[in-house]
């Protein structure tokens, strides 16, 4: 009997995973930890959100199954919200799935369109589903850029050209995890012209898709005339309302794609509960103005980090969106490693931080920094930090 499993032997040891450990004994231990490592919001979801969860299990008829590609009511839901903010009409029947979190749908979308020998087109750095989830489908993975400069087409063009055999999904994930980097309508229509060219499906990742600052809203890819030919885009309930642990996201666009995902979850779950799913109904009809809080809040923790950071010796960049900042290690650290420093700064100045190698090789040379504490907490950790840069400096 052999204990050499084929899948687990191509995922190497999750990296953040380490940090994560180090964390939690360190907690157990009584240590005051603050934690800027894992993108796990701090506030709960709107109270109307939670009244209707609770409203819905009340029901003695709400514990069934649900339905794997989710409930009509969150369907319709999910369409009205794509035509209210990005003017996109979708088909809540054949073009809108309903999925336990982006991560779950973009690993059943692997699971469900690729195969052994198949080569897919992913970021680095990136999240780390957007490459191991169709590693653990039997795919392979060709790197390409983040950075949505000409350097990025021509990864693309080299890409088609020198692989063998073509690459046949593309990846995409703006604002991008872990980077925060945005793109315009201008880059979406250049790639889904590119797409279509080159016969290659896209899987657009929108998971921050209300967390963007300085009143400079993000795009969607099917805003694009025509994007739905080629292109999927999956969106989550867990930044925009705080419901990061109830796993409600979707997928949406192209009919093929969107049958594909609905074919495979139908053989592997039943659905979210239906309470989450009627919740998440309401947090969408609901009212808006709880995610301009939401994003206001993100914001000025944003500019708190930025600010007492640099003061403390540490420069670090300003993110244009989601909840994350992407930065250097600090000067005098660079031989160090990610992982390594990672592991420094939780032990000497106990915060934590992700190390950018455990979002690929590109990674390697940052950390991710989370904005998932409030301003006092993030000034605190400034202050540790500060201290231990001069005690490395001495």
């Amino acid at each position: 009997m052999s204990d050499e499993f084929y899948r687990i032997k191509r995922m190497p040891p999750y990296v953040i995973a380490e940090v994560n450990a180090m964390r939690h004994a360190a907690r157990q231990a009584g240590r005051d930890i603050i934690d800027l490592g894992m993108g796990n919001p701090d506030q709960p979801p709107p109270q109307h959100v939670i009244d209707k969860l609770c409203e819905v299990a009340a029901k003695p008829d709400a514990h069934g199954y649900s339905q794997s590609k989710g409930i009509p009511g969150l369907r319709r839901a999910q369409a009205n919200y794509y035509q209210r903010r990005f003017g996109v009409e979708l088909d809540p029947e054949r073009e809108v799935v309903v999925t336990m979190g982006s991560k779950e749908g973009l690993s059943s979308m692997a699971t469900a369109i690729s195969a052994p020998g198949d080569v897919i087109l992913a970021p680095s750095p990136a999240y780390p589903i957007h490459t191991y989830g169709f590693m653990i489908a039997g795919a392979t993975i060709r790197s390409v850029p983040t950075t949505p400069d000409e350097h990025y087409w021509r990864a693309l063009d080299n890409a088609m050209a020198y692989t063998v055999p073509r690459p046949t999904v593309l990846v995409c994930n703006y604002p991008s995890n872990p980077t925060a980097e945005t793109v315009d309508l201008e880059f979406y229509e250049r790639l889904v012209a590119w797409a279509k060219k080159n016969e290659v499906w896209v899987l657009s990742d929108l998971a921050y898709s209300e967390l963007y600052y300085d009143g400079k809203p993000t795009r969607s890819i099917l805003e694009v005339p025509g994007a739905k030919d080629v292109a999927v885009e999956f969106t989550s309930m867990s930044k925009t309302f705080s419901m990061a642990g109830w796993r409600i996201g979707f997928c949406v666009g192209n009919q093929k794609l969107i049958a594909a995902l609905t074919r495979v979850k139908s053989y592997l779950d039943y659905g979210a509960f239906t309470p989450v799913q009627a919740a998440a109904c309401a947090a969408l009809n609901g009212p808006e103005d709880v995610i301009a809080q939401n994003r206001a809040r993100y914001q000025a923790r944003r500019d708190v980090m930025v600010e007492s950071f640099t003061r403390a010796g540490w420069e670090i960049p300003t993110p244009p969106a989601s909840m994350f900042t992407w930065a250097k290690l600090p000067p005098g650290f660079e031989h160090m490693g990610s992982l390594e420093f990672s592991k420094q700064l939780l032990q000497h100045a106990e915060v934590a931080v992700a190390a950018g190698v455990g979002f690929g090789e590109e990674g390697e040379g940052y950390v991710r920094i989370a904005m998932v504490e409030n301003e006092q907490r993030i000034r605190q950790a400034a202050r540790n930090v500060k201290r231990f840069l001069a005690e490395h400096a001495r």
